[in-house]
């Protein structure tokens, strides 16, 4: 048989399904889907695909025995294989070896959590099993703090010098590694040594030990990734060293299934197709959806008109978004199933569940997902008692027809879709619903309505990813094609374009198996990257740059060549520089805006002009920097001769007409049931036209189209719809204002969609490094009154203390009112702020000739200087507000749209009148941040605007009363339920007491009292001390945050956070005491110490859960040089359910810590350790949180500031629970004296100097029974669920800023 008579397979083996595109001997195209886990029938769908399609092909048996491969071209994979590996926690044993003093460093990892509101902190597991910590270390030349030995200081291809303070002790190692296989019996290694990506030697020494010791998998993070920062990339060594193993046991078993070798090719995470023997477990946990968006990005996206691409592919467990414009797009960090992945892999955006997604009702509103019904048990509809979901509601409405649906299911897996089961529960839960309607005296609803209310609150919650994908990018949705793809992208296609205001679809003839098409078409690809950090311009460019870069193509095109058996002539290259600003961490993979045909031809202009291209683009400005290279890749690209699309050329309808096949009555919105014309998508010819309602058949998928929307096919049969908005629009059906439960949910993403949006303009406009990339901001609207309405992302410390700083200008615009075109700055304590670096700048919401305000739109932005005694304006000895900075209570920056450039820069430099204060530090970023903030809540009164002109303002405002008062409804049952805690037994009355002491000996007393049938709460702090002649003073804004901060995490699902949370509790804090200081009081250690005591006392209070670390640990150090400021986490508290997390930030902050990498390049430090505590978290029969260690060696005189908290009193534990340990602050002077620093202190250091931070432990919780081991390592994990992409990237970054 002929190369051109065989058969090729592109097979993608999905969680819930394996698709399979086949092209036959005689160039038939066969399309199929198969259960990916079927146990009873097959062991392994893909071979089990194989056999039967060339079984049926060739009219042969299906036989059990070994596949022959003389019939087969080749076939090309994406695979679950590593996913399903990771998320079920069924990887290979393995040890990590790392450098001696971090033998933690990847189970603290950034030490921020995953979900702010989640008390017991459930994380990705750890995946090694053991740790061998190695003598070695080297760290950045540093001529102050050096062995001077010019032996060990080597220079680097950039120029830059690096100083191996250690050689590698391989003596020791071996003896290590030995004991490690011989006793635990592990042979899988991942190795990370500190600053292993820019300097290899120590890696590769033992790498080789290994590879002697016979040790099977040997995983060097330098060969995984060679990019800077030690966490990420050490995680991805991990990752690859868990699950690689299991990947080459499955492809030993896939190949066995044939009787000799077969060409195999299996698709990388970044798009890529790659040999069978290159396959590695992290570079392929998006093996799979990256063959949808190859598929569509080359199927869709015309090269002429060069209009972007959306892609949407929902399938059965998994909804992804991405984006194509002509070329792929690609990150090099991201969080996947909660863990950071530091390799290529395309921007694919998991942001939903799927047709899996489950389906609640909670709290007076309509909920989906994020919890999942999976492959197994699958949907109710699936037979396997699953429950209700997406695809069920669909099948009920009519969208999905069990007789056109293929028939895999039942006992012998040759059933249709069950309609009955999910009929029985969605009846179950529409009675529920129902009862909650006449509660309310609402109508009630038909089951229909009740499935349909569901799908509607669905698509609107995938509506909101991909505005921010686009939007928060810098381009118009709007002006995008959507490309839909997966077996259910089809139903939901024309409801999704309509709310994103996309006027045409493109679904590929081939949607419902498109990631398998997709690989048919990808190209084999293998990268190269080496980190450089050097500046760009001319004289690097020709020197060091271009040199490097021509050795990264050689071994590009070499590795193809050789391995994957290209010719040199079907290669090419891609060529990167990943550039950023100097001073900040944002990097930007750009190649240069002209061909070159050379390396050497190639001019540092031409990546410059890419580089400020993409940034204005994205960030819509650009910076009088300088930029600098941070690494250099290159993508070598074996191209894929074969063309599928030649394969499908559809004929145009000459006579006659398109006949439908069936009409089915179909439930659509503000219409009901109507008779719907079902077409086979095999009968649909070029010229026919089909228009809505109509339902397009394929065996893979179904295609709905709505009414006011028409279909027709191309020349490749794909299926093109026209969304017809004008006609289209909710004006046709006026939204009435009184109260829809569905409506109600639809509104509160559509509120909470305005913050997120307005949030991702401050981003990408601001400058500085504490905004732009430590995304330290909340951005938020609020009723004309400055209730809360939606509050997005959830930063802790500003939850529910921005409205006090709103209602605060709204009482004060009695004497001076805001009008249209004012915009107001405010930060005092006394107004509603929580301490001076945090910003609030608020805008009015004016409608059409509105003589008030409607809404109002505010951001709080903290700024990285504002002047007073200390950069960075958060002195740790501060006793007066004007020490820490300039204050506002109401400085209006705008007026009548002309912002007011010179009062602001006198109100920022006003702190150098003070004694030993200066003005602002940094004002161009001020001023540049200001209008960042100005610009944010400008996107806000836009998209305010355009929801009103959709709904009307009389409905927009009637949801928001709605949608605080389900809030409000929510706590008030909450509160109800705690009075079972109560102290005392009042009859009506619920009451609580307890405090809590500040290191100083100030106390924190609160007194709460809750009805037991309204529901109401007073929350009363009388008794508190005093203020302080110090500034752990905290803003009254500081205990509301406090307060709906608990309230949240007591409840254990989502709710708005808004306004309402707080109706039914009355704050009662006297003024003058410690939480309602003077204006004049500093607070600085308010914000970050004070609050974290609120919180615990809170949780006391209600015996929730033992205290966590009750601090943030601010340690800051610096000179005339520069400084450096950061936080540390410790151990959080123990529950009645849960260890307490080890190492991690709690609470009110949840910050990310400085990779040691990044902290060492950058600043005089060099980290001698950072590891757990252990045992410093309180025993109990669950246990708290270790604290940290984390010791400092300075390179350089310096200042050290320390501002920390329970030095003196520890964490307490609760119900017989032991208290946690309390912190320490040690320097340890060059001569080894050691001198206790307290609290808090300021103090000169020295080089050789050494700062131990020891960082309090949780406090237990209930009584230890005997026998019970104390050594609890603290990992409460669960499989997370698959969430991917720079969505979920800047989702962790924004909750841990």
């Amino acid at each position: 048989m002929s190369q051109e008579n065989k058969f090729r397979f592109a097979i993608d083996r999905g969680g819930t399904f394996t698709d399979v595109f086949c092209i036959t001997p005689n160039g038939k195209i066969i399309t199929q889907k198969f259960l990916s886990e079927n146990p009873s029938n097959y062991p392994d769908a893909p071979t089990y695909a194989i056999k039967k399609i060339i079984a049926e092909e060739t009219g042969s048996f299906l036989v059990d025995g070994p596949i022959d491969p003389n019939n087969i071209e080749w076939i090309r994979m994406g695979t679950t294989v590593a996913t399903n590996a990771l998320l079920e926690g069924k990887g290979d044993r393995f040890c990590l070896v790392i450098t001696k003093g971090f033998r933690d460093l990847l189970f603290i990892g950034n030490q921020s959590r995953p979900n702010l509101f989640d008390l017991s902190i459930q994380m990705p597991k750890i995946l090694y099993e053991d740790v061998i910590e190695v003598e070695e270390r080297v760290v950045p030349f540093n001529e102050k703090h050096s062995t001077n030995d010019s032996k060990r200081i080597q220079t680097l291809p950039n120029g830059k010098k690096i100083e191996i303070l250690k050689e590698v002790d391989l003596e020791q190692l071996e003896k290590d590694l030995i004991q490690i296989k011989t006793q635990k019996n592990i042979t899988n290694i991942a190795v990370l040594l500190m600053h292993s990506y820019i300097y290899h030697e120590h890696e590769v020494k033992i790498g080789e030990l290994a590879k002697k010791l016979n040790f099977r998998h040997i995983a060097l993070s330098h060969t995984i990734s060679s990019m800077i920062r030690a966490v990420p990339r050490g995680l991805t060594t991990t990752i690859d060293a868990y699950l690689t193993p299991c990947i080459n046991e499955y492809l030993k078993s896939f190949t066995a299934s044939f009787s000799s070798d077969v060409n195999v090719l299996f698709m990388q995470s970044d798009g890529g197709l790659t040999s069978i023997n290159n396959f590695r477990g992290s570079r392929a946990i998006l093996s799979g959806p990256a063959g949808g968006v190859v598929g569509y990005a080359l199927t869709s996206f015309d090269k002429k008109e060069h209009q972007a691409v959306i892609g949407f592919d929902m399938g059965g467990t998994s909804t992804d978004v991405s984006r194509f414009d002509g070329k792929y797009e690609h990150v090099f960090e991201t969080i996947t199933a909660g863990y950071i992945i530091q390799t290529p892999q395309l921007d694919i955006n998991t942001i939903a569940a799927g047709g899996g997604s489950m389906l609640f009702f909670r709290a007076g509103m309509f909920v989906v997902g994020p919890e999942s019904a999976g492959s197994n048990p699958g949907p109710a509809c699936y037979k396997n008692n699953g429950p209700l979901t997406i695809t069920d509601a669909n099948l009920i409405l009519g969208r999905l027809l069990p007789e056109y649906f293929p028939k895999i299911f039942g006992k012998n897996q040759n059933e249709s879709l069950d309609y009955q089961a999910p009929r029985i529960l969605f009846e179950t839960l529409t009675n529920e619903i129902n009862e909650y309607q006449r509660l309310k005296e609402l109508a009630e609803m038909s089951v229909e309505e009740v499935a349909l209310g569901f799908i509607k609150v669905a698509n609107e919650a995938m509506c909101r990813p991909i505005r921010n994908l686009t939007e928060g990018k810098g381009f118009d949705t709007r002006k995008h094609l959507l490309a839909c793809f997966g077996g259910a992208g089809g139903q939901h296609a024309c409801a999704i374009a309509r709310s994103l205001g996309i006027k045409k679809i493109i679904i590929n003839r081939f949607s419902g198996i498109l990631s398998a098409y997709g690989l048919s078409l990808a190209d084999v690809v293998v990268e190269k990257q080496e980190p450089f950090n050097i500046l760009l311009n001319e004289i690097n460019m020709e020197n060091l740059v271009i040199d490097q870069i021509e050795q990264l193509q050689a071994e590009c095109i070499k590795d193809l060549i050789d391995k994957e058996n290209f010719t040199k002539d079907s290669i090419e290259t891609e060529i990167y520089l990943n550039l950023r600003y100097t001073g900040t961490d944002t990097g930007i993979m750009c190649s240069a805006d002209i061909y070159r045909a050379s390396p050497r031809d190639l001019k540092h202009t031409d990546f410059l002009s890419s580089f400020l291209n993409r940034y204005k683009t994205e960030y819509g400005f650009v910076l009088n920097r300088d930029i600098y290279i941070d690494d250099i890749r290159v993508r070598g690209i074996g191209k894929t001769k074969f063309n599928n699309e030649e394969l499908i050329s559809l004929d145009t309808r000459i006579n006659g007409q398109l006949e439908p096949v069936d009409i089915k009555r179909v439930y659509f919105d503000n219409h009901g049931f109507l008779q719907t014309k079902l077409f086979n998508i095999e009968d649909i010819l070029v010229g026919d036209k089909i228009h809505g309602p109509a339902i397009i058949i394929d065996k893979n998928s179904t295609i709905l189209l709505e009414p006011d929307s028409l279909g027709y096919v191309n020349k490749k049969g794909d299926i093109i719809i026209d969304v017809l908005l004008e006609t289209a629009t909710l004006h046709s059906y006026p939204t009435p204002t009184g109260l829809d439960i569905t409506q109600l949910s639809i509104f509160s993403h559509r509120f909470m969609s305005i913050a997120e949006q307005m949030g991702r303009i401050l981003q990408r406009t601001s400058v500085s490094t504490n905004i732009k990339e430590r995304l330290d901001y909340s951005c938020a609207m609020f009723d004309s009154n400055g209730g809360l309405v939606a509050n997005a992302p959830h930063i802790p410390v500003h939850l529910g203390a921005m409205q006090e700083a709103v209602r605060y200008q709204i009482k004060m615009s009695t004497d001076s009112p805001i009008k249209n075109g004012d915009v107001i700055l405010t930060n005092h304590p006394a107004c509603g702020g929580s301490h001076l670096p945090d910003l609030t700048v608020i805008t009015p919401v004016f409608y059409e000739n509105s003589d008030k305000p409607v809404f109002y739109v505010a951001n709080r932005g903290h700024h990285a200087d504002i002047g007073g005694l200390t950069p960075g304006s958060m002195p740790p000895t501060s006793t007066k507000l004007w020490q820490e900075g300039a204050n506002f209570k109401s400085l209006k920056i705008v007026e009548n749209n002309v912002f007011k450039e010179k009062e602001i820069i006198d109100a920022f430099n006003a702190p150098s009148k003070y004694p030993n204060c200066s003005g602002t530090r940094n004002l161009s970023d001020n001023l540049s941040d200001l209008k960042a903030q100005i610009a944010a809540n400008k996107r806000g009164i836009e998209l305010i605007t355009q929801l009103i002109n959709e709904y009307g303002l009389d409905v927009v405002l009637s949801y928001m009363g709605y949608i605080q008062h389900t809030a409000e409804q929510t706590v008030r049952a909450l509160l109800k339920s705690l009075c079972s805690k109560s102290d005392y037994d009042t009859g009506d009355l619920g009451l609580f007491k307890a405090q809590e002491f500040m290191d100083d000996g100030s106390n924190i007393d609160l007194s709460i009292q809750i009805n037991k049938k309204t529901g109401s709460a007073i929350f009363d702090f009388t008794n508190t001390s005093f203020q302080v002649n110090g500034n752990l003073n905290a803003p009254k804004a500081i205990s509301y945050s406090a307060i709906i901060y608990c309230i949240r995490c007591m409840l254990n699902y989502d709710i708005p956070l808004n306004q309402g949370c707080l109706e039914p509790i009355k704050v009662i804090i006297p003024d003058g005491c410690l939480l309602s200081p003077s204006e004049d009081a500093a607070v600085v250690g308010g914000n970050v110490t004070t609050s974290q005591r609120i919180v615990d006392l809170i949780f006391k209070v209600f015996k929730i859960c033992a205290a966590s670390q009750g601090d943030m640990n601010n340690i800051t150090f610096g000179n005339e040089k520069g400084g450096y400021y950061e936080t540390v986490g410790g151990g959080a508290g123990a529950g009645p359910t849960w260890h307490g997390r080890h190492g991690i930030h709690t609470h009110m902050t949840n910050t990310r810590i400085t990779d040691v990498e990044i902290l060492e390049n950058r600043y005089p430090i060099l980290l001698n350790k950072f590891s757990l505590r252990k045992l410093s978290g309180g025993q109990g029969k669950f246990n708290g949180g270790d604290g940290l260690i984390r010791e400092y060696v300075f390179r350089d005189d310096l200042k050290l500031c320390v501002l920390t908290e329970r030095r003196v009193f520890h964490p307490y534990g609760m119900e017989g629970g032991q208290p946690g340990a309390r912190g320490r602050n040690t320097l340890v002077r060059k001569d080894g004296r050691c001198i206790n620093l307290g609290s808090k202190s300021e103090i000169e250091v020295q080089p050789g100097d050494l700062f131990r931070l020891e960082t309090p432990g949780g406090g237990g919780y209930g009584l230890k029974e005997d026998g019970e081991d104390i050594n609890s390592f603290g990992d409460n994990h669960r499989n997370l669920p698959l969430k991917s992409g720079s969505l979920i990237q800047y989702s962790f970054i924004q909750q841990s800023s």
